[in-house]
This record gives structure tokens, C-alpha cells and sequence, in this order.
């Protein structure tokens, strides 16, 4: 099994709920266990009623399992800011201004969300060692895709730009005939150190999730869900990363045969065709069904919770982790 579990899915599909029933699964085995939510609704803390931020917390009543859920609209802000600081040291001051208004626009473009997300994603990996399992309840499927599918893309455009960058700097050394200084900002050149940095991040990210990253998608027994849940498979197939088990939730349940009346048969209906559309998922897909769970009536904490993580047909156990149990 490997040390780094995600649950994707469509928003509302449950995957909190998964991901944390299978959080608790593992720190039950005996596996120091860290639970991380990055979807913006952060129902972790409902699950277990206590409020979690940024920083791993120890969960209440459950041993070898912490929390933590990261805030995206910190993490802009906070992406922000080490650029522009990164970017004040680097040019003169006539243009910060310039840089700063950039930025400011960059902030409300489209992947900012997930540019911000990623490198904190990779930071929670990189200081993962405390850990033996860490568990991603990651944002709705399309955010999710997009951001497991940065590390190659990125890798390559830091590639370009920092042979631009070379290509700039070795101009203005020839341009700078006799001076020492230039041929010094080529090998030391700030920026490129930069770019090299950022390089090795993404290559790491990649690397990881290659290897040691095993992903999972949680869907509903619903036309929408099952064709969402396709396209993901496709999308994370493209960027050489598997999907190793899909786990169907909120069945609805059959009634007993002697209920009757309005409600009764419409679960019973509800029932006949979720059970269609699952015979439809096992023929069409060849991804493993490592789960399949009923609706619950009520909200699923505490022992519902358990009885979810007993549902899951997950490995726990690591190659490199002995469990105490």
C-alpha cells in the first residue's frame, strides 16, 4: 500500500466521509495516521466535532490519527507573498509597483486556487516522515485533476524559462565585455536558482505520486457521478497516474417488503435502478469497486463512522510500517 491515499470525487459525492472513515481505519491498525482536507467546505472538523485549521491537531478519542485542513484563500495569499517578496529581491525598484499590480491580477485568474494548493500539497508530503499514511480528502474531481496534473506540465515551463533566462543573461554579458560582474550573475544568477528550486519541488511532486500515491474515487449511484467518474479515470490515466479502487456511496436502502405507501415505493423504485446503475459501473468500468454503502439516515460520525471504515475493502498496511495490531 502506499503512504499517500487520495479520495477525489464530484462535490457531494461523500468523500470526506470516506476519507476520514479510512483515516480512522488506518490509525486503527496501528499506522500514524494524518488526515488532509482541501476541499473549501472542511467537513473534517464536522465529522469528528472538533475544529481543525492549518496545522496537523490530534484527533479527540482516536490514537495514531491528526488532522488538518488547509484553508485555499490563505494559501493564495500566502503563494502571493512569496512571490512578490521573491520577485522585490530580484528587480529594481522602479517596476515593484508593477509586479505588485501583476500579482494582484494573477490572484483572481483562473488556477490560482490551484497554483497556491499545490505547493502546500507538496509541503505536506516533503514533512510527511512523522507519518506512516497520509490521507488527501481532496476538492471536487475537475480541481483535483488539475492540480495532480501540474508537476510534469510545470517541469517543462520551468525548463523554457530558464533557458530564456540563460539566453538573457549570457546577451547581457557579451554585451558586457571585460566586465567580471556579468560572467558572476550567470553563475550565480538568482533567478535561475530559483527556477531550479521550483524544479526539483515539481519533480519530487511527480516522482511522488508516481510511486508512492494511490488514488481512489468516490461517486453516487447517479448518471452525473458515474460519467464524471469516467472522465477522471481518463484524465488521471493521460497523466500516468491510476485510479486503484472506486468507492460507491450513498446506496439507497430496499424496503422491507411488507412496507407499502408513497415513500415505500419510491425507495423501492430509487432501489431497483441504483442497483441497475451499479451492475453498470461493474461491467463498464475496470476499475475495482472496493466499496459499496448504504445511505444512512443519519449524519455519519462517530460509530458510524467505524462501521464505514469496516465497509472498506482498502489495504492498510504499508511495506515499510509495522502496525501494532
Amino acid at each position: 500500500m502506499r503512504k499517500f491515499v487520495f479520495f477525489g470525487g464530484k462535490g457531494g459525492v461523500g468523500k470526506t466521509t470516506v476519507s476520514s472513515a479510512y483515516g480512522l481505519k488506518c490509525a486503527e491498525r496501528g499506522l500514524s495516521t494524518l488526515l488532509v482536507s482541501t476541499d473549501p467546505a472542511h467537513s473534517t472538523s464536522d465529522v469528528f466535532d472538533q475544529q481543525f485549521d492549518d496545522d496537523p491537531t490530534s484527533v479527540e478519542g482516536h490514537e495514531n490519527l491528526w488532522a488538518m485542513e488547509i484553508d485555499p484563500e490563505m494559501e493564495i495569499e500566502r503563494h502571493m507573498n512569496e512571490i512578490r517578496s521573491s520577485m522585490g529581491d530580484q528587480v529594481s525598484p522602479a517596476i515593484v509597483n508593477e509586479i505588485d499590480r501583476q500579482i494582484e491580477l494573477a490572484h483572481r485568474t483562473p488556477g490560482a486556487y490551484e497554483a497556491a494548493l499545490f505547493d502546500r500539497f507538496i509541503q505536506v508530503m516533503r514533512d510527511s516522515d512523522a507519518y506512516d499514511r497520509v490521507v488527501f480528502d481532496t476538492s471536487p474531481t475537475g480541481g483535483t485533476l488539475r492540480l495532480l496534473a501540474l508537476p510534469e506540465f510545470l517541469e517543462s515551463w520551468i525548463d523554457r524559462l530558464a533557458e530564456k533566462r540563460r539566453e538573457s543573461v549570457d546577451l547581457f554579458e557579451k554585451a558586457a565585455i571585460g566586465d567580471k560582474q556579468a560572467r558572476a550573475r550567470l553563475e550565480d544568477d538568482p533567478i535561475i536558482e530559483r527556477l531550479a528550486e521550483r524544479k526539483a519541488k515539481f519533480e519530487f511532486a511527480g516522482r511522488t505520486l508516481r510511486e508512492n500515491a494511490a488514488f481512489h474515487l468516490v461517486l453516487n449511484p447517479d448518471e452525473l457521478s458515474i460519467e464524471e467518474s469516467r472522465r477522471a479515470i481518463d484524465e488521471l490515466n493521460a497523466a500516468e497516474l491510476s485510479v486503484d479502487g472506486l468507492v460507491i456511496n450513498k446506496i439507497a436502502p430496499k424496503p422491507d417488503d411488507e412496507e407499502t405507501g408513497t415513500g415505500a415505493t419510491y425507495l423501492r423504485e430509487r432501489h431497483r435502478t441504483e442497483r441497475e446503475r451499479l451492475d453498470r459501473i461493474r461491467s463498464e468500468f475496470s476499475e475495482p469497486i472496493v466499496a459499496t454503502i448504504e445511505q444512512r439516515v443519519s449524519e455519519i460520525k462517530g460509530d458510524l463512522l467505524a462501521e464505514i471504515a469496516a465497509e472498506l475493502a482498502i489495504e492498510v498496511e504499508t511495506a515499510d510500517a509495522t502496525p501494532n495490531v
